[in-house]
């Protein structure tokens, strides 16, 4: 079984502008996709990429050209500079879950199979989706699921959980799956369900904040005129990045000087994201939410 079918891999990689001689960074190497192709379109280049999970590490291969960091990638500068890289000519991030993470049901990602509800991705994160059910109070989940997913009516949900859980601890997917079943809109079971699921995944692996603190370091480790390629796959993800690239922070707003020059680092590449074509969308479902943008610096 493939471990993971890149998404937007041409677009992405073009975006970066490979050339010879450059440093390149793969923040999510996965199944080696992204990072692959960016070693194909240079012969001579260095390529630094990064990944928590313990089963992504498995696939690095022999290329004197890679170095893999098992690393989370808010640690991108810290990393790079142990290996005396200060600066880099394009960062490429592939945010979201793998399709193997997806497809291993003890992993516990999805809600086509019953796994454990862990939901980590990688072993350094010591909360369990289970654990978060259990020690969050009701108005803890209402808040997680209000700021991390699009769902109407959190406090319901999150009551019925807390609720279930209290008489009868919910350790399996399955079990979620069948307790909140029920609140689901009509016809949009699965999106339901994959909304909770979404916003517990980004709770365990505190996916915004380690999602900001890499963006705000790639202000340091980019050249002038490095690149920063994003690709997100739910509206939260690309709003942070849409903001972050247009002010060099997370609020959106331009600043501009007493001339009305940009004071963002950044100079925006991608007014309107990019997304798959149908063609991809037919061979890789997962492909059919995701947004490329692209910035700049300057």
């Amino acid at each position: 079984m493939q471990y993971h079918k890149s998404v937007l891999l041409k677009e992405s990689v073009d975006a970066l502008e490979v050339s010879n001689g450059g440093v390149f960074v793969d923040v999510t190497f996965g199944g080696g996709g992204h990072s692959r192709e960016i070693l194909r379109r240079a012969e001579e280049c260095s390529l630094y990429s990064f990944d928590q999970d313990e089963d992504a590490i498995e696939n690095d291969f022999d290329d004197d050209r890679l170095t893999l960091i098992h690393s989370n990638f808010s640690d991108l500068e810290n990393s790079l500079k142990l290996y005396r890289v200060v600066e880099v000519d394009g960062v490429l991030a592939d945010l979201g879950v793998s399709s193997h993470q997806f497809d291993a049901e003890e992993r516990g990602f999805s809600i086509r199979f019953d796994g454990p509800l862990d939901m980590r991705m990688g072993k350094g994160f010591e909360k369990t989706a289970a654990d978060i059910i259990d020690e969050y109070s009701w108005e803890e989940l209402a808040g997680m699921l209000r700021s991390y997913s699009d769902l109407k009516g959190a406090g319901r949900i999150a009551r019925r959980i807390k609720d279930v859980h209290d008489s009868n601890p919910l350790k399996r997917t399955g079990d979620l799956v069948e307790v909140i079943r029920k609140l689901a809109p009509p016809n949009k079971h699965n999106k339901f369900l994959a909304q909770v699921f979404q916003a517990l995944r980004i709770e365990v692996n505190n996916e915004m904040k380690v999602l900001k603190e890499m963006l705000q370091q790639t202000i340091n480790v980019l050249k002038p005129g490095g690149r920063l390629v994003v690709i997100s796959y739910h509206s939260i993800e690309d709003r942070l990045v849409k903001n972050f690239m247009r002010s060099g922070d997370f609020s959106g707003e331009e600043k501009k000087d007493f001339f009305g020059n940009s004071l963002s680092p950044f100079k925006v590449i991608t007014r309107k994201p990019i997304v798959p074509t149908e063609v991809e969308i037919e061979s890789n479902n997962r492909a059919r939410s995701a947004k490329l943008r692209v910035a700049k610096k300057v």
